[in-house]
């Protein structure tokens, strides 16, 4: 299972995006406590998400934010520092006629909690607060290291209906382990969302 193409590629998964897998995606993200990325997924959602009008920008922007990264955070919004997933998704935004427009947004990710230390040590201390679910966001490393510490409970995952040949995996750093099946739930344009429980 891919989650980009080989340099972080996401184009090919906005064709099978339709309102209801939109909708779906926006209700899960919704029942967060906290979003937790990598750095350069927060680099990009920080430069994407503040001045965006689509549907996923309220929960995004609103609630709370973890980062984890090994250097700290200096410039939020520093476009030096983002990827071809912020490139793709702005072309899609252009081909859409649609267009940013700057909110006070910025604040959420400004004051998002910078995470310098072991990724399991400080996902245990997160995941022994009181709170609403965590809701992980990629990259492919972040993930793939995220996935190897065993502390996921659940995985929340939109199929689209395309073949990339070659990209960037979720399980690569994982041992074997089962999951129990939740729900799938397939859209109008092809996408499929398959949620999972850790046994």
């Amino acid at each position: 299972m891919f989650v980009s193409g080989p340099n972080g590629e996401i184009d090919w998964l906005f064709p099978s995006m339709d309102e209801k897998a939109a909708q779906w995606t926006v209700d899960l993200i919704s029942q967060a406590g906290l979003h937790i990325m990598g750095s350069r997924t927060f680099h990009d959602m920080a430069a994407y998400w503040p001045a965006s009008k689509e549907v996923f920008a309220a929960p995004m922007n609103e609630i709370p934010k973890a980062v984890f990264t090994r250097k700290g955070i200096n410039v939020v919004g520093d476009r030096s520092k983002t990827t071809t997933a912020l490139k793709d998704a702005g072309q899609m935004m252009k081909e859409q006629n649609l267009s940013f427009s700057e909110t006070a947004a910025m604040e959420s990710w400004n004051s998002a909690l910078v995470l310098t230390g072991d990724l399991a040590e400080e996902v245990k201390k997160l995941k022994a607060q009181p709170g609403a679910a965590i809701i992980a966001h990629g990259g492919a490393s972040f993930c793939q290291s995220l996935v190897a510490t065993g502390l996921v409970d659940e995985y929340h995952l939109m199929m689209h209906p395309a073949v990339l040949g070659k990209g960037l995996p979720l399980f690569t750093k994982a041992e074997k382990f089962a999951l129990e099946l939740i729900e799938v739930k397939a859209f109008p344009k092809g996408s499929v969302a398959h949620s999972y429980r850790v046994k």
